[in-house]
């Protein structure tokens, strides 16, 4: 009896959402740390012969230059993808903006394993980021998974509940990042550096998507009565949770569209670039940091939703944001003076609540659309957020 409890509970468990974003973030974190550290020792011996730029500064320049080009394809080719997967979802195949990306996150890591083991070319992750873009990618995974959190909750939980997913994905991003560094230092004279670490990246997205595929069920949608006359924008948080809305309250999703895009630009072109700064002088990482470091980013998932958890008691959403924006733009400013890996992570202290704004944000546009709705305005913001990239990813890149 023991054992059949024990079998129907894990049952139960591996039946949710949560097993699939924590296989999925472990599997990307490992790749995230190969991907890096393999491109660093592709460029290492590359030169420019018209310039006068040193060995190490070619060397960043062209590891700016290889992950600029693989950021912009991965970015902009889900974007067509990502919307006809939301309108599938919206339909009522909620799984379909999740199982697909999927497929695609494999052959990515797959793709990278063979450039590992075979020594092929670097630009043929070129062509699998554009397969795995075609795929909808993260632009359509990730909508997929909020929308899931989103109506199966209440709309007075609904920004825990979406935190709450945010932190798992944190805490399976922690996990990954501390072994990732040591499991890259492992390998054999016939396979190389990375090999194993790209191996298991790959098994655990084949178990995510067969988990997906086969043992995952979609939750009875959460149904809330709507009251007309909510605010999104209330002073006193004594006036209670945001409650959701019939129709869709265009003023108030435009204007979190507008607050999600500036503050994605200010966090993801700056961390884009921190990537290529903690591979060269002065803080010349080495496989182990970078996970090091990897975790540490991971940890503010954790410490966001703890902020979530304590301050909204006290404040509203809307007040919740800027003192996530506030976080980031005061570690940021103090990462712009790191000269050692010491002083990095106490710019990464003050990034502490960084994580707040976005997860709020899309909690609040879940509360001013109908479930009907919601799964494609969600991807739509995500859209949004990955057009903007062409902007903020050269920029950063050549500044």
């Amino acid at each position: 009896m023991v054992l059949l409890s024990l079998c129907q509970t894990s049952l139960t468990v591996l039946r949710q959402i949560e097993p699939v974003i924590v296989l999925e973030e472990l599997a990307n974190t490992l790749f995230n740390t190969a991907h890096r550290m393999v491109v660093k020792e592709r460029t290492a011996n590359l030169t420019y012969p018209d310039t006068h730029l040193s060995r190490e500064d070619s060397q960043q320049k062209a590891m700016s230059d290889f992950f600029m080009t693989f950021n912009l394809i991965i970015t902009l080719t889900p974007i067509l993808p990502a919307l006809l997967l939301a309108r599938f979802g919206d339909r009522g195949w909620r799984k379909v903006p999740i199982v697909v990306p999927l497929c695609g996150f494999l052959l990515l890591r797959f793709a990278l394993l063979l450039v590992v083991i075979f020594q092929l070319p670097l630009e043929l992750m070129f062509g699998a980021a554009v397969l795995c873009g075609l795929s909808g990618g993260f632009c359509a995974y990730w909508p997929g998974v909020v929308t899931l959190a989103s109506l199966g909750s209440t709309a007075a939980d609904r920004s825990k509940v979406i935190m709450r997913v945010e932190v798992l994905y944190g805490v399976a991003g922690l996990v990954g990042s501390l072994v990732s560094g040591h499991l890259f230092q492992l390998y054999s004279a016939s396979l190389g550096h990375g090999t194993l670490l790209l191996g298991l990246s790959t098994l655990l997205s084949l178990l995510c998507l067969v988990e997906s595929i086969f043992l995952r069920q979609v939750k009875p949608e959460c149904n809330t009565e709507p009251d007309e006359n909510c605010q999104l924008l209330y002073p006193d948080s004594s006036e209670g949770p945001v409650q959701a809305l019939v129709g869709i309250n265009k003023v108030n999703v435009a204007l979190l569209f507008v607050a999600a895009v500036l503050y994605i630009s200010a966090a993801l072109g700056s961390m884009d670039i921190l990537g290529v700064f903690v591979l060269k002088a002065p803080l010349s990482w080495t496989a182990t940091q970078v996970g090091y470091g990897n975790a540490a980013g991971c940890m503010i998932f954790l410490t966001s939703y703890l902020g979530v958890v304590v301050f909204r008691r006290c404040v509203s959403d809307v007040t919740l944001i800027l003192v996530g924006m506030i976080s980031f733009a005061s570690g940021i400013y103090f990462m712009s003076f790191v000269t050692t890996t010491y002083y990095f992570y106490l710019a990464r202290l003050l990034n502490m609540f960084a994580l707040i704004p976005l997860p709020t944000i899309r909690s609040l546009v879940s509360l001013q659309v109908p479930p009907s709705s919601c799964g494609t305005t969600l991807a739509f913001l995500q859209v949004a957020l990955e057009f903007v990239s062409l902007a903020y990813i050269p920029a950063f890149t050549k500044i």
